[in-house]
């Protein structure tokens, strides 16, 4: 749990940061670009969450972004409508209605600055010891 703790602490951070952008945000760079940078990062410190950060940190980063990319591409072919699920509004926001290629390319960057996160932290560690 030592491990995990951090992760779950950051997740919660970003969540409420994603949030506080929905919420107050309309029609501008951060709602449509910044949160899709956050939400990689997001999705990132749930699956080490899980993981308990014993995975190739890289590895991770990159599986987020296929992970992004895919739910991306669900939103091109509108699998909301296609699966039934199109009347429930939870689900239209969760899994998204439109697709965007401007999306791809903030999850790639919140990936790059996610990537360049772990290689600086990997060498202050290693500094360090």
């Amino acid at each position: 749990m030592k491990k995990r703790l951090p992760y779950v602490i950051w997740l919660i951070l970003l969540i409420a940061v994603e949030v506080v952008i929905a919420l107050t945000q309309h029609d501008n760079w951060l709602r449509y670009y910044g949160g899709d940078v956050i939400v990689v990062w997001a999705v990132y410190c749930l699956v080490q969450s899980f993981l308990g950060g014993k995975n190739n940190h890289y590895i991770v980063h990159l599986g987020v972004l296929f992970f992004a990319f895919l739910v991306e591409f669900l939103q091109l072919i509108n699998i909301v409508e296609l699966i039934g699920l199109g009347d429930i509004e939870f689900f239209r926001v969760l899994i998204g209605t439109s697709f965007a290629l401007e999306d791809m390319f903030s999850y790639a960057a919140g990936t790059a600055i996610g990537c360049a996160g772990t290689f600086i932290y990997n060498k202050i560690k290693l500094r360090n010891h």
